[in-house]
């Protein structure tokens, strides 16, 4: 509990008057920086990978290794 209880009742209160737009634009917002934060950590950890397999692990480590072996396949596919 490190907010004020007040100060929570009014940052709620300002939540639930916004429209459904705005509340889906924050959560877009907030995912973006997750994933960018995300990725930039899996670059800072494996400085030796190229984009290409830093997008690879971030969807390893999200979605599984399974998923993220498919779309090396498929990425393998198209580029022939």
């Amino acid at each position: 509990m490190d907010t004020n209880a007040e100060t929570e009742k009014i940052l709620i209160s300002l939540l639930q008057k916004e429209s459904r737009t705005e509340k889906f634009s924050q959560i877009r917002s907030l995912s973006e920086i997750t994933i960018k934060l995300s990725k930039r950590a899996i670059k800072r950890a494996n400085k030796n990978l190229n984009e290409k397999q830093i997008n690879l692990l971030f969807i390893e480590y999200n979605y599984g290794k399974d998923l993220a072996e498919k779309v090396q396949k498929y990425l393998d596919r198209i580029k022939k």
